[in-house]
């Protein structure tokens, strides 16, 4: 697995946000426990965890969205690099602007953190019967629960924007969700009718 150290060693330096270790084994385990074949990304960064995903199994499909460009680019190489791109296909845009066909078993949300609502209204449409939304960054370096940590006034609203997602979670009357303190914090969001 020397690819995936390399692409987290470029992350680093790069200041690519990627995945935490602990939060891609978590979704990686859950992948392989619930016989996960198709998964929806929103957020590709520089690939990270859309090849851990991959890497899981080959049965094991991911489509996954970024809007930057550059990142996309570098994401197709590490694809290529460690010989997964032939289970991702990549899509460069907005998410909240494209049409994504077909169901899926886990829609990974890992993007615009101010968006996190829109982008879970927006393809739970997509969402197979017994799958589930995984989002990432909701303890947000500990300051969404100690808003303290920052006086960066832009931060401070990110940070407020993911309290309201939290609420939004819990308040859905169409989803229960479990919240895991692994990774930066993660929420499993199940159709309640399913559960």
């Amino acid at each position: 697995m020397e690819e995936i150290t390399d692409i987290k060693r470029f992350a680093r330096k790069n200041d690519v946000p990627v995945l935490k270790d602990d939060g891609a084994d978590f979704i990686c385990n859950y992948i392989k426990e619930h016989n996960v074949k198709r998964v929806l990304e929103i957020g590709t960064a520089i690939g990270y965890s859309a090849i851990r995903f991959a890497q899981v199994s080959p049965k094991v499909h991911v489509t996954t969205i970024e809007v930057n460009i550059d990142r996309l680019i570098k994401a197709k190489q590490n694809f290529h690099d460690t010989g997964t791109e032939d289970q991702i296909t990549s899509l460069g845009g907005d998410a909240l602007l494209m049409e994504v066909p077909g169901e899926f078993d886990l829609i990974f949300i890992d993007a615009a953190k101010a968006q996190y609502i829109r982008f879970f209204e927006k393809f739970k449409a997509n969402l197979a019967k017994g799958g589930v939304f995984i989002s990432d960054n909701l303890a947000f370096h500990g300051m969404v629960e100690d808003i303290s940590l920052t006086h960066n006034y832009s931060t401070i609203k990110l940070v407020k924007k993911i309290r309201k997602y939290i609420d939004f979670l819990k308040a859905n009357t169409e989803f229960h969700t479990d919240f895991y303190e692994c990774g930066d914090g993660i929420a499993v969001s199940r159709r309640i009718t399913e559960c």
